[in-house]
């Protein structure tokens, strides 16, 4: 994929598995940091109440979650070559 990827983490396992996988497939990666890049108080009023960490985009699409983007790229049938 040549788009961009984001992802909004707090440095947690499922996070670090988020990045790790962006990074093998997308050649334009960045990653936000809980308390480097935004607060606590901005992620929520970004995600919602209820929002989960990681929170990942892909191009100029918010995809969710890790799940929510594991569906994302099942669902284009994309195939890592990692």
């Amino acid at each position: 994929m040549n788009t961009r990827a984001w992802i909004y983490s707090n440095g947690n396992q499922e996070c670090e598995r988020a990045a790790m996988l962006l990074k093998s497939i997308h050649n334009d990666f960045h990653e936000y940091l809980l308390d480097v890049d935004f607060t606590e108080v901005q992620f929520r009023a970004e995600f919602g109440e209820g929002a989960e960490y990681p929170q990942i985009a892909i191009g100029v699409k918010h995809r969710g979650s890790l799940k929510e983007t594991l569906n994302y790229l099942n669902k284009i049938n994309y195939k890592c070559s990692c």
